[in-house]
């Protein structure tokens, strides 16, 4: 059995802010700094492993020499299938899509990108884009692509701490400014941008639009928002179920004082704390966590979480 805590590979991407570093303690020069991948094997950005047995190992070495710690759900898929992020939205996100498994993996050469968002934070009044207000067809996407009138046909939708939000692969999206997010996605790195509000790269040039790839997977329907289960409270423990799917299972978990877990054979425990304070106890171990830390526990590993705190539970 293993539990340690990931370093994350972080992204200054130009719509990036400070709060990564300001609230959630990221340690890096970055400015902006948008993203830290918390629990990532991507090539990309790769997490790191911090302290104990397996110190400065790369997480996508520790997968490769220690399969039984992913569990056996693991097995049914090629590679390790999930990627967490913490994502910092100072000014808006490009509005995008992820293209599905097939088209991803004949075009790009990667899993395709189903996704979900938990709203860490947010300012008031602030909004994110989801799908369509209607459904439209591919011919009039294309025109309000060209004529830069897309944004009259999104769906616009204000967020709250603690909103929840699916996104199957070919659901057109965006962040708004403002929010902050914990996002857990499948193991891809691939994004086709519509629009992108004019800016300019590093490079002083408009970066990259991807219209043809995203006429070919974009679903022009309007998408539904799914809701998320009830919080169930046990012994000071309150469990909220907020996505499962083929790819993974994320649940958040506010504990008043402590909370005795199991991740069993069939899957690892990814823990991400976004608020609070305590330590973590397994077979004689002891990690101190605060806000903002991602700890992975192997399969097949009885552990007790002390403290205050919220966290957000991955498995698969």
């Amino acid at each position: 059995m293993s539990i340690f805590k990931l370093s994350p590979a972080f992204k200054d991407y130009i719509w990036g802010g400070s709060r990564l570093k300001t609230d959630f303690f990221k340690n890096t020069d970055m400015t902006p700094l948008a993203e830290s991948w918390e629990l990532s094997v991507h090539s990309d950005g790769e997490s790191i492993i911090c302290g104990g047995e397996f110190d400065k190992m790369g997480f996508s070495q520790y997968v490769s020499e220690h399969p039984q710690a992913m569990g056996t759900n693991c097995q049914r898929f090629e590679n390790f299938p999930i990627l967490i992020k913490l994502i910092d939205a100072y000014d808006n996100l490009s509005v995008q899509v992820h293209p599905d498994n097939e088209y991803a993996m004949r075009v790009e050469g990667e899993y395709g990108k189903t996704e979900m968002w938990y709203i860490v934070d947010c300012e008031e009044n602030a909004e994110l884009i989801y799908g369509f207000d209607r459904e439209i067809s591919k011919e009039e996407f294309a025109q309000r692509i060209e004529n830069n009138t897309l944004l009259e046909v999104v769906n616009k939708v204000k967020v709250n701490k603690g909103d929840v939000f699916f996104i199957e692969a070919g659901t057109l999206h965006a962040i708004g400014k403002g929010i902050l997010i914990a996002e857990i996605q499948q193991n891809s790195n691939t994004t086709y941008r519509v629009y992108d509000y004019g800016r300019v790269g590093a490079d002083g040039k408009p970066r990259a639009l991807h219209i043809e790839k995203a006429l070919d997977v974009t679903n022009l329907k309007t998408a539904p928002l799914k809701n998320c289960g009830e919080a169930v409270c046990v012994n000071g423990v309150c469990t909220r179920m907020l996505a499962r799917c083929e790819y993974f299972d994320v649940s958040e978990l506010k504990i008043e004082t402590e909370a005795e877990l199991f991740a069993d054979e069939s899957t690892f425990n990814s823990l991400l704390f976004i608020d609070g304070q305590g330590i973590i106890e397994c077979d004689g171990q002891k990690i101190e966590f605060r806000k903002g830390d991602s700890v992975f526990v192997s399969a097949d590993t009885r552990y007790k979480i002390s403290g205050k705190c919220i966290c957000i539970l991955t498995k698969i």
